[in-house]
C-alpha cells in the first residue's frame, strides 16, 4: 500500500493550454479520494498524470517515497479501471481477469489463485467461462475491477467507471466499490463528474475547476462549510440558491436585505462568522433548498424569518416536493459551466418542501427559512465569510 503525493504538479500541453495549475494533494494511505467537477476541469488529466499515461509539465508526483515523473506507468505499481471497462472481447471473463499477470509471467497456481479469489470477492464464480458480450454492464465493470485486484498494486486509479451503465445499477455499483475499497485497503484516486457519486463514496473530496483546486475535505465539511460559492453551488443537489443581499446590523443581530424582501439572522449568526460584519454593506447569501419550507408546515415560530412568493412548478417525488418560486433578489453565477437552468425559467429559487405541504401552482406561498443555516460569501472574491 502507498501514499499519493502531487506536489505542485502543473500540466501544459504543446498548444500552450494549461491544463493543471500547481495542484498539491497528500492522498493518504488506504484513502479514497474522489476527484469531482465540471466538464473541463482537469480531473481525469490529473488522474492519467498519476498513471503515467500524461507528462507532467512541473512539480513533482511521488507514489509511495518514490518520485515518479519519469517512471513508465508498468512500474508505478498502480491499477488503473476505465470507463469502459477495456476488455478483450475474445478472452473468457477468467483470461480477462488474469491477462495482466501472464504478461508478468506469475506462475500459474498462483494466477489460478489470485483469479479465483477475485471472482468470489465479486460474484463472478460462476461466469468465469463467459465471453464479456454475454455478461451484464455491471458484470462487465466488475471483471474490469477483477483485473485490477488480482495485481495486488499500490493504489487503484478509476475514471469514471460507472459513466455507462444506468442510473439504477450505478447506485449499485457505487455502494460495492466503495465496500471493496474498504476491504481491500488500497489507496484509491476515483474520477467522477457525479458530486453524488463523489459524497456517497468517497473518504475525502477535491473539488476542481478550471484546473485549479477549489476545495479538498470530507464529503460533509464541503457540504457544510464550502469556501467559495463554486463549491456552495457544485456540492448539493438541487443546488445552494445565490442572491445579492445586504446587512443592517441591529442590536440582536441582523436584517438581511433580500431584494424587496428581508430576513432577520440571530447573533449566533455572527459568533460563528465574526467576519460577517465587515460585509454588511454587500455580500453573497446563499439558502439551501432543504433550508426553505412552506411556514404552514413549520412548527416554531418563524416570525421575521419568511418570504413570499408565487409557485412556478412543483416537482413531486414522493418523499418531498420541488418547489420553484421566483425572488426579486439578483442571483449570483456560481462559475459552473455546466450549470443548467431552471424548468422553469420564471424561477430563481428551489426549495425542497414537506410532502404533505397544499402549495398550488400559481398561488402565493409563505415560505420560512432557516436563516440559522444560511451562506454567505464576499461579493468580490466569491470566498466564504467565516473569521
Amino acid at each position: 500500500m502507498a501514499t499519493v503525493t502531487l506536489n505542485k504538479v502543473n500540466k501544459v500541453y504543446e498548444n500552450g493550454f494549461h491544463a493543471i495549475h500547481d495542484l498539491d494533494l497528500d492522498i493518504e494511505d488506504k484513502e479514497f479520494l474522489v476527484l469531482v467537477g465540471p466538464s473541463g476541469c482537469g480531473k481525469s488529466t490529473a488522474l492519467r498524470m498519476i498513471a503515467g499515461l500524461e507528462s507532467i509539465s512541473g512539480g513533482d508526483m511521488l507514489i509511495g517515497e518514490k518520485l515518479v515523473n519519469d517512471v513508465e506507468p508498468k512500474d508505478r505499481d498502480i491499477a488503473m479501471v476505465f470507463q469502459n471497462y477495456a476488455l478483450y472481447p475474445h478472452m473468457s471473463v477468467y483470461d480477462n481477469i488474469g491477462f495482466a499477470l501472464k504478461l508478468a509471467k506469475v506462475p500459474k497456481d498462483e494466477i489460478d489463485q489470485r483469479v479465483r479469489q477475485a471472482s468470489k470477492i465479486l460474484e463472478l464464480d460462476s461466469n468465469l467461462h463467459r465471453k464479456p458480450g454475454q455478461l451484464s454492464g455491471g458484470q462487465r465493470q466488475r471483471v474490469a475491477m477483477g483485473r485490477a485486484i488480482v495485481r495486488q498494486p499500490a493504489a487503484f486509479l478509476m475514471d469514471e467507471p460507472l459513466s455507462n451503465l444506468d442510473a439504477k445499477l450505478r447506485v449499485q455499483m457505487r455502494a460495492e466499490i466503495a465496500a471493496l475499497q474498504r476491504d481491500l485497503a488500497v489507496t484509491t484516486v476515483y474520477v467522477t463528474h457525479d458530486q453524488i457519486e463523489a459524497m456517497t463514496m468517497g473518504d475525502r473530496v477535491a473539488v476542481l475547476k478550471d484546473g485549479y483546486l477549489q476545495q479538498v475535505d470530507t464529503p460533509q465539511n464541503l457540504y457544510d462549510r464550502p469556501d467559495n460559492v463554486f463549491v456552495a453551488a457544485f456540492i448539493g443537489s438541487p443546488s445552494m440558491n445565490l442572491y445579492e443581499a445586504s446587512i443592517d446590523l441591529v442590536d440582536d443581530g441582523g436584517i438581511v436585505h433580500l431584494g424587496s424582501q428581508t430576513l432577520k439572522i440571530g447573533e449566533e449568526v455572527f459568533a460563528a462568522r465574526p467576519a460577517l460584519k465587515n460585509h454588511a454593506a454587500k455580500v453573497i447569501v446563499g439558502i439551501r433548498p432543504e433550508d426553505f419550507e412552506d411556514a404552514s408546515m413549520v412548527d416554531q415560530d418563524s416570525t421575521g424569518k419568511q418570504l413570499t412568493s408565487t409557485v412556478s412548478l412543483i416537482e413531486a417525488l414522493g418523499s418531498e416536493l420541488m418547489v420553484h418560486f421566483d425572488l426579486d433578489a439578483r442571483t449570483v453565477d456560481s462559475g459552473d459551466p455546466d450549470a443548467v437552468e431552471e424548468s422553469d425559467s420564471s424561477s430563481n429559487a428551489v426549495g425542497r418542501f414537506h410532502p404533505r405541504s397544499r402549495v398550488r401552482m400559481r398561488e402565493e406561498v409563505t415560505i420560512a427559512v432557516s436563516t440559522e443555516n444560511m451562506h454567505f460569501f464576499d461579493p468580490e472574491t466569491h470566498l466564504a465569510v467565516w473569521n
